[in-house]
């Protein structure tokens, strides 16, 4: 009776034990899990909020009111869909969207791609819509 008396003690010690480890180790995810969200602001905010992503290329040429032209005809077809007018020597450059992923870029194509049949992905720095 005496060594199940011990043996009982010793098991709900261990058990306690085990539970306060459990909790602690918690917190300190918690607390690494708030490090890391911090670095990840403070990374966007010296990156401009921009990171890796895709565009889909509509129109480049020499001719700047041709493609001011062309961008605000797509930005009137498509108004949810922010627009880009880049200058890459010699060429005026039209970029649409900010897509995450390629696959995303490509489901936007096949929809422009009849009225934009030049229409070609292109890989960008792209501005996220909204900060996690």
């Amino acid at each position: 009776m005496k060594w199940l008396l011990i043996f009982t003690i010793l098991l709900t010690s261990v058990s306690v034990f085990s539970q306060q480890n459990t909790n602690d180790n918690a917190l300190q995810t918690a607390i690494k899990v708030k490090s890391l969200q911090e670095k990840k602001i403070d990374y966007h905010k010296k990156t401009g909020f921009e990171s890796d992503g895709y565009r889909i290329k509509i129109h480049f040429s020499a001719d700047k009111s041709k493609a001011r032209e062309v961008q605000a005809k797509f930005n009137a077809k498509y108004p949810e869909i922010t627009s880009y007018e880049e200058y890459q020597q010699p060429n005026f450059v039209i970029n649409v969207g900010d897509f995450k992923t390629k696959l995303e870029a490509y489901e936007q194509l096949k929809k422009i791609k009849e009225e934009y049949p030049y229409a070609f992905i292109v890989k960008s720095k792209i501005k996220p819509m909204k900060l996690n």
